[in-house]
């Protein structure tokens, strides 16, 4: 095993072809322990075992490995052909954790094991070519073929520890125990836990761009949160200390498990860790490949419901509030614990990249400044769920390794266990699992009185709402002017510099229009009907970026990642007030206005003549009102006798112009000549629509002077 041990690569100093040495070097060691952990297997007929019934066969696992560096190097043209596309499509595509979608072995047709080996063989062939012949120029980023060569690497070595965890729930007569390393012998008695104070501070998260190691999409961006103070167990919670919420009924009391973990635990009829045996002996841990005597100093490896519950648990024995550490907190954590990023290790401070055996270790063998095992021994459950940072993008040959995480429902977890190598022992990484799922992972208490801060960023996919997103915020992602912006320097020359006009936005949609007026005004109201439109501003003017998706084609979306700052909009975003409000039935507040402007407004009133014959009320003397619209009336939101213009009366055609002029005119005064804007609305990424719209600019006379 030792040989095989490495950790991953910098990507940005070094010579080419030094650096091409150190990759087929990394994969070849990558693709050998990878192969070595299926030796544990008794026979290849175990091969076509589950090890849970919500997971593929064993066999999928040893040719989806392989197949994922084909498929990606061929989707990201630097092969032309494929090996066998067969296996390029069965051996593909995993499924979710509580999916039961492609899981009926009916629809598979697996082959012979040696047939996958023999894949296995060809595909080794063909990368070893690539790694040996493609152009390599560094810095390595998300454009060179070796970031794809990275991509499978890294692919594998996380392959490599959840294909351990299936392992160790087959049965054990299925697995031959001292062919993958040795476990850690200590056993002992547990210590008693305790708490350490953390003191608080501001934690900035999110790898940097120019990270010289490889990174999954959803460890670059840019985000800072303010850690309260805290205090945190010394060590991972052992089996011993677990063992006492087992003894005091916690498996048996619903009052210290959520819906979520009430509901699993009934449906598993759960009485114990997945990992325990117990017989007429007492306890014992099945690992990857044997069971052994219980070790009680040893991290208890559970999934979070179960962590949860603990943690409820103990809140109600203590009085005290104990629950799981946020991501930022357990940042806070690695920071006072002294710890640094791999490319630092002089050692490696903890059980982690296998250096020290094959399964956990008790849980006070590796002190961290005045923790132990912030790093290594057994992942830990924190209370987040998993989303991108600001500035979260996809990368493009693997558009779903993150995204389909960020619902709400996977929690990250954090530090790392004894197998996770490569990529998972970074500090930067972000892994994230169902909450019912089982990996090498346990926990460690956190007391705290202060709030939870959970960010909730998942995309946008209401697709009425997502066509505003892309039609106020995808100019980032085009290069035509945006339609909002153009429109606010026209009502900031209709101002003349004055800043402190006070200025209301009648349709503020997904909010662009009203982040490009208050760069320029003070006091800017933006209001629209409906509470799905009006949220996304929000969350901007709170968080600082949303997310949505945009159609491609067929059922293939673009995931659009919006960020405030990027757009240059931060400034002024204090003096915006975001409101739901029916333009129909305005509250008496929503008066005393410079500037009021109606984009595409007029034509989605039910009606709007006597919108407009009270408009006056709500603009100050010589205040302005700017109309923009296309004209376009739809009888499903406009009763035909309540159309301004676009019908014929007396045999003569009226425009709505005229119904403008006839209705304002008693109050307001033509500023200046109507004009057109164009329009372009993206409906998709090859479907747009033209659409011109009249600008008319009104200019409030004086209440005295209302001839």
């Amino acid at each position: 095993m030792k040989e095989l041990l490495t950790k991953t690569i910098d990507l940005r100093s070094g010579m080419p072809e030094e650096k091409r040495r150190e990759i087929r070097e990394y994969f070849l060691k990558t693709w050998a322990v990878d192969e070595l952990l299926y030796t544990q297997l008794k026979s290849d007929e175990v091969f076509y075992h589950r090890g849970d019934p919500l997971r593929h066969i064993i066999l999928f696992y040893l040719g989806h490995t392989a197949v994922f560096f084909i498929n990606k190097l061929f989707l990201g043209k630097i092969i032309d052909r494929r090996i066998n596309p067969k296996f390029e499509s069965i051996f593909a595509i995993g499924v979710d954790e509580m999916s039961w979608d492609d899981l009926d072995n009916n629809h598979y047709d697996w082959p012979p094991v040696s047939e996958v080996r023999h894949y296995r063989d060809k595909a080794k062939e063909a990368i070893l070519r690539i790694i040996d012949t493609a152009p390599l120029l560094l810095p390595i980023d998300w454009e060179s073929p070796f970031w794809i060569i990275m991509m499978g690497i890294e692919h594998e070595r996380i392959h490599l520890e959840t294909s351990s965890v299936l392992i160790r729930q087959l049965p054990l007569d299925k697995v031959v125990s001292d062919l993958f390393g040795k476990r850690c012998p200590e056993t002992g008695s547990a210590p008693q836990n305790e708490l350490v104070d953390v003191e608080g501070a501001t934690m900035k998260l999110g790898k940097p761009k120019d990270h010289p190691f490889y990174g999954w999409d959803n460890e670059y961006g840019d985000y800072t949160e303010e850690v309260a103070g805290f205090k945190a167990a010394r060590y991972l919670t052992s089996n011993r200390e677990f063992l006492e919420f087992m003894e005091d009924g916690g498996y048996e009391a619903e009052k210290y498990w959520t819906e979520e973990g009430w509901s699993w635990r009934n449906f598993k009829q759960a009485e114990m860790p997945l990992f325990w045996r117990k017989d007429e002996n007492g306890y014992r841990l099945r690992l990857v490949a044997e069971e052994v005597l219980m070790p009680w100093n040893w991290p208890v490896e559970v999934n979070y419901l179960e962590a949860k519950a603990f943690c409820n648990w103990k809140s109600e024995k203590t009085g005290q509030a104990y629950r799981l550490p946020t991501e930022a907190e357990w940042y806070r954590l690695h920071q006072v614990s002294g710890l640094k990023d791999v490319m630092g290790w002089e050692t490696t401070p903890g059980n982690i990249n296998l250096e020290y055996g094959t399964s956990p270790c008790p849980v006070d063998k590796f002190q961290q400044g005045d923790f132990y095992d912030v790093l290594g021994n057994v992942w830990q459950w924190t209370e987040t769920p998993i989303t991108g940072f600001p500035g979260f993008k996809v990368h493009p040959l693997y558009d779903d390794f993150s995204t389909p995480t960020f619902d709400g429902k996977h929690n990250l977890i954090k530090g790392g266990s004894w197998i996770s190598t490569g990529n998972e022992a970074t500090l930067h990484s972000r892994y994230a699992f169902r909450r019912n799922f089982y990996q090498h992972a346990g926990f460690r208490y956190v007391q705290s009185d202060a709030p939870l801060n959970i960010q909730s960023a998942d995309y946008e996919t209401d697709e009425e709402v997502t066509l505003s997103c892309e039609n106020n915020w995808g100019d980032a992602y085009s290069q035509e002017t945006n339609f909002s912006k153009r429109l606010a320097e026209i009502v900031v020359d209709v101002a003349k510099g004055k800043t402190e006009s006070r200025v209301l936005d009648l349709n503020a949609d997904t909010g662009r229009l009203a982040f490009e007026l208050a760069q320029y005004f003070n006091d800017v109201t933006a209001l629209d009907f409906t509470a799905r439109m009006i949220r996304i501003p929000i969350q901007l003017q709170e968080q600082g970026y949303m997310r949505y998706t945009m159609k491609d084609e067929g059922e293939l979306v673009h995931f659009r990642d919006v960020v405030l700052s990027d757009f240059g909009l931060e400034k002024g975003k204090g003096s915006l007030l975001f409101m739901q409000a029916d333009a129909m039935n305005l509250k008496p507040n929503y008066t005393g206005y410079d500037i009021i402007v109606m984009p595409n407004l007029l034509e989605e009133l039910s009606d709007p003549g006597l919108f407009l014959s009270h408009i006056h009320e709500r603009v100050n003397d010589g205040g302005y009102l700017v109309i923009v619209s296309s004209y376009n009336w739809d009888l499903l939101r406009t009763q035909r006798e309540k159309w301004l213009g676009g019908f014929k009366k007396d045999g003569e055609p009226v425009t709505t112009l005229d119904g403008l002029k006839a209705i304002l005119g008693n109050h307001f005064g033509m500023e200046r000549e109507p004009f057109d804007m164009e329009l372009t609305v993206r409906k998709t990424s090859r479907i747009t629509e033209n659409r011109v719209l009249e600008t008319t600019v009104w200019k409030r006379r004086k209440r005295k002077d209302n001839r």
